[in-house]
C-alpha cells in the first residue's frame, strides 16, 4: 500500500514544477528568465522603476524633463523677485531633482518660494554672473606670444579693444575653411567689431594694450549678435577664419602641454553630474562637474549692458573654475583615462562672483550657429 504522505507530496511537487514551466513569472518571480533562472537584462515598459535611476540624469531623462517643464513655466516670474539672477534644473543635496534659484546675495524669508507646483525649489548664492573677458591681473603663460602652429586654450582678443578671451576650439566648415571659436564679447565685442577686423593671439590686455599687427592670427568671420534689449539669448559665439594651408598652419588643435590635450569631435549633451574640464586663458586647467540644466541667466556685460541666456549648462566646482579672461574656453569631459579623448560639451562664456558657479553655451547650439564641426585632425 502506498503512504498517502508520500503520495500527497509527489502530486504537489508536481504540480509545483508544471506550474513553474508554465508561467515562470508568476511562480518563481517577475524577474526570472524562462527556462535559465537569471535576470533578463532588457529595459521594456514594465522594467521596475529602480532601472530608471541609473539612466543618465540628462535632458532626457523623464525626472529631469519633468522639472524642466515646471521650471519653464515658471522661470519669468522666479526671474523677477528681488536678488534672482538665474534659475536652472538640478538637484537637491539629497539627490532629489528640483529647481535652483541662483541669488547676486541672501534672498529675504518668505520672497523665494520653497516649492513650486510640487517641485522643491534649491537656492544658491552666486552674485552677480558676469561674461569673463575683464582684464585679469595675473600673468600666466597662455598669456603669452605662440609660434604657430599655436595651441586652443590661449589668450586671444580683437585688435579694436584692449581685453583678452580664449581661443575654445579650432573648428571648420564641409568646404575646409577653418576657423578660431570664442566669445561674441571676446572676438565681435559686444556687436560692436566690424567683420572683418583682425583678431590677434595673445589679446591686447597682455600686450600692454599695444596695437600689433604682427600678432594678427585671422579675421572675424561670423558672430550670433547679443540681445542686450531684454529678448532671450541662447549663445555667446563668434569666429574668426585663420590662415590654414600647407604653407601656413596658424591654429593647432590641443591644449598646452599641461592642459587636456586635443578635444575629440564628437560632442556629448550635457547631464547633471558629468565630470568637466576645461582650459583658459587665465586659470589654465580646471575640472569640476555639472550641476544643472536649461538654465536661464542674466550676465552682465559691463558698459554694454545686461542680456538673458536659457538653455545654458551650469558647471560647479569647489574651487574657482573659471575667471576673467577664461571667457571662450571649451568645455569638454574628464574621462580620467588618458586612452579616451575629452569631448566637447560647452563654450564657456560667464561665471560667478566667486568663479566656482560657470555657465555654458550647449556646444551643439554654438556649432550650428555657425555650420561648423570641432576639427581633430
Amino acid at each position: 500500500m502506498r503512504n498517502p504522505i508520500r503520495l500527497f507530496t509527489h502530486y504537489a511537487l508536481g504540480l509545483l514544477l508544471t506550474l513553474a514551466i508554465a508561467v515562470p513569472g508568476k511562480v518563481m518571480g517577475a524577474d526570472w528568465a524562462q527556462g535559465k533562472g537569471v535576470m533578463v537584462a532588457k529595459l521594456t515598459a514594465d522594467t521596475p522603476a529602480m532601472a530608471e535611476e541609473q539612466l543618465v540624469l540628462d535632458r532626457h531623462h523623464p525626472k529631469i524633463k519633468a522639472v524642466m517643464a515646471v521650471q519653464d513655466r515658471h522661470a519669468r516670474s522666479l526671474m523677477a523677485l528681488p536678488e534672482v539672477v538665474g534659475t536652472a534644473t538640478g538637484l537637491t543635496d539629497t539627490g532629489r531633482p528640483a529647481i535652483l534659484v541662483f541669488t547676486r546675495a541672501e534672498a529675504a524669508p518668505g520672497v523665494i518660494p520653497e516649492s513650486v507646483e510640487g517641485i522643491p525649489v534649491n537656492v544658491k548664492v552666486t552674485g552677480k554672473i558676469f561674461a569673463m573677458k575683464a582684464p585679469a591681473a595675473v600673468k600666466i603663460d597662455p598669456t603669452a606670444r605662440f609660434a604657430s602652429p599655436m595651441p586652443i586654450g590661449i589668450s586671444t582678443g580683437n585688435i579694436g579693444e584692449c581685453s583678452a578671451g580664449t581661443i575654445g576650439a579650432r573648428v571648420k566648415k564641409a568646404d575646409g575653411t577653418v576657423y578660431a571659436l570664442s566669445n561674441n564679447h571676446v572676438y565681435a565685442l559686444e556687436n560692436k567689431a566690424a567683420l572683418p577686423s583682425a583678431v590677434v593671439q595673445p589679446g591686447r590686455y597682455d600686450t600692454s594694450c599695444s596695437t600689433d599687427n604682427a600678432n594678427k592670427i585671422g579675421e572675424l568671420a561670423e558672430f550670433v549678435r547679443i540681445d542686450f534689449s531684454g529678448g532671450l539669448n541662447k549663445v555667446d559665439a563668434a569666429i574668426a577664419k585663420v590662415n590654414y594651408d600647407s604653407q601656413m598652419r596658424t591654429l593647432g588643435n590641443a591644449t598646452p602641454d599641461n592642459g587636456y590635450g586635443k578635444p575629440g569631435s564628437a560632442t556629448v549633451s550635457a547631464s547633471v553630474g558629468l565630470a568637466v574640464q576645461k582650459y583658459g586663458r587665465t586659470s589654465s586647467l580646471t575640472k569640476g562637474s555639472v550641476t544643472a540644466l536649461n538654465a536661464t541667466i542674466t550676465v552682465n556685460y559691463g558698459a554694454a549692458g545686461t542680456a538673458t541666456f536659457e538653455n545654458q549648462v551650469v558647471v560647479y566646482s569647489g574651487k574657482p573654475f573659471i575667471k576673467a579672461g577664461d571667457s571662450g574656453s571649451l568645455l569638454v569631459t574628464d574621462p580620467h583615462d588618458p586612452r579616451l579623448s575629452p569631448n566637447p560639451v560647452g563654450l564657456l562664456f560667464a561665471g560667478s562672483t566667486s568663479g566656482k558657479y560657470a555657465f555654458a553655451n550647449p556646444i551643439e547650439d554654438v556649432l550650428n550657429s555657425f555650420g561648423v564641426t570641432i576639427d581633430d585632425l
